[in-house]
């Protein structure tokens, strides 16, 4: 039986076709482990810089053989066959071929499917990471053309599964004994549009589900959640909802976005985020910031600032602007790494004080939350119905239910 290690790198989805490859592997016999493998898969995430060099760090690390999976452009293709001479390739359009590719790898074979193509990734045999948690992807690719983003090339125009299968994945899902179900996508905000339907409408399908569950949803993007917002609010408020947004607004300057290509304005941003909050108060708001993009000033720069203290997100996910060949912004001249550093430090001192100042408001709370993570020193992660992470010490079962007081809160987490 021959042994094989698969790591994956970047979004939600990227780990959930790194599932589905391990299940269909695992059905051939073939043994999934963490180390002294035979062969490595690397799922590639190649839409930031950073974390396509994670996959890359990781291929040199390995002595075994290899395919590089996952989001993979045609011009690092030649990059990668630089670094491992011998390696197998196998894009994010073609993982139900990864048995082939396994065992042509194994024998020495190299083989390359890199084509584009519509396929439904539902319905496929998956070892989960998480056994508590299940990944659906409802769509592949998207309908927007930002000018930094790489992503449509990789993964192509917006290919929205069918309702009804996605439905035969959560109700498989709840069958296998998972507790919270992710839905996930290039963007979740879009999906429908080519089929005639709509998020709101699917959302409402899940939820008709019986069971005991919950739902994240993925990054939905502004200009989809306005033109929804009223339907999403109501949806929200469903108990199997966990009240967590991720809107990314990228920057909080109007001519930036409109620099960027991305659909929407501040004011739409900030609308969402009020008429959210009015509604669920308790709501957790993730958000997305690119710093440095080319025509950022300093001017631009503090209008992302005043956004963030006015609007106070739970959740920052910051980006140093990360030039992309073939792409819009390529083009453009980076600014100087010193001012990205310099601004990286300005937002992120500054978001601490916002996050130890959101969590500081949930001290002394009592609830349930749903033990969903092992944490470290023996420690679990629970999360509450605003998805909120909760550790607590114990001897807990992932997926078990309990109910606890908040004792401390940190920047990161709540402690109970």
């Amino acid at each position: 039986m021959k042994k094989i290690k698969i790591v994956s790198f970047g979004c939600s989805n990227n780990f959930a076709e790194g599932e589905m490859m391990a299940g269909l592997l695992q059905l051939e016999g073939y043994e999934i482990v963490e180390k002294n493998e035979d062969l490595i898969i690397i799922n590639l995430c190649s839409v930031k810089g950073p974390s396509l060099h994670k996959g890359l760090r990781e291929a040199k690390k390995s002595n075994a053989k290899i395919i590089f999976a996952g989001c993979i452009p045609k011009h690092e293709v030649k990059h990668l066959l630089e670094l491992k001479p011998k390696a197998s390739l196998i894009n994010t359009h073609n993982i139900d071929r990864i048995v082939y590719a396994v065992e042509k790898t194994l024998e020495n074979k190299q083989v390359k499917f890199l084509n584009n193509s519509k396929k439904l990734k539902l319905c496929i045999p998956r070892k989960r990471k998480n056994k508590v948690i299940s990944i659906i992807p409802i769509s592949s690719g998207c309908v927007s053309s930002c000018n930094y983003c790489i992503v449509k090339s990789i993964k192509g125009d917006l290919f929205s599964y069918p309702p009804n299968k996605i439905l035969e994945e959560v109700n498989q899902s709840l069958e296998d004994g998972c507790k919270e179900i992710w839905i996930t996508a290039q963007d979740i905000g879009c999906y429908g549009l080519d089929i005639g339907t709509t998020l709101p409408k699917l959302l409402k399908q899940i939820l008709e589900v019986k069971g005991n569950f919950k739902i994240r949803l993925g990054m939905a993007n502004p200009n989809f959640v306005h033109k929804s917002l009223k339907e999403l609010i109501e949806i929200f408020k469903d108990e199997k909802m966990f009240k967590f947004l991720h809107i990314p607004i990228q920057s909080g300057s109007d001519k930036v976005l409109k620099d960027m290509n991305r659909k929407y304005s501040v004011e739409q941003y900030k609308e969402i985020i009020t008429k959210f909050k009015q509604q669920i108060p308790e709501m957790t708001i993730s958000t997305d910031l690119i710093l440095g993009y080319p025509t950022e000033t300093e001017e631009y720069f503090q209008e992302s600032i005043n956004l963030i203290k006015e609007t106070k997100p739970d959740i920052l996910n910051i980006n140093r602007f990360w030039s992309m060949p073939n792409t819009v912004a390529n083009k453009l001249k980076s600014l100087p790494s010193e001012v990205l550093k310099k601004r990286s430090l300005k937002i992120t001192n500054l978001f601490d004080k916002i996050t130890l100042e959101n969590n500081s408001k949930w001290l002394n709370w009592k609830g349930e939350i749903l033990i969903d993570e092992k944490g470290k020193n023996g420690t679990f992660v629970g999360r509450n119905f605003a998805y909120k992470p909760v550790v607590i010490k114990g001897k807990f079962k992932l997926g078990e239910l309990i109910k606890i007081k908040v004792k401390e809160t940190t920047k990161y987490d709540l402690r109970a």
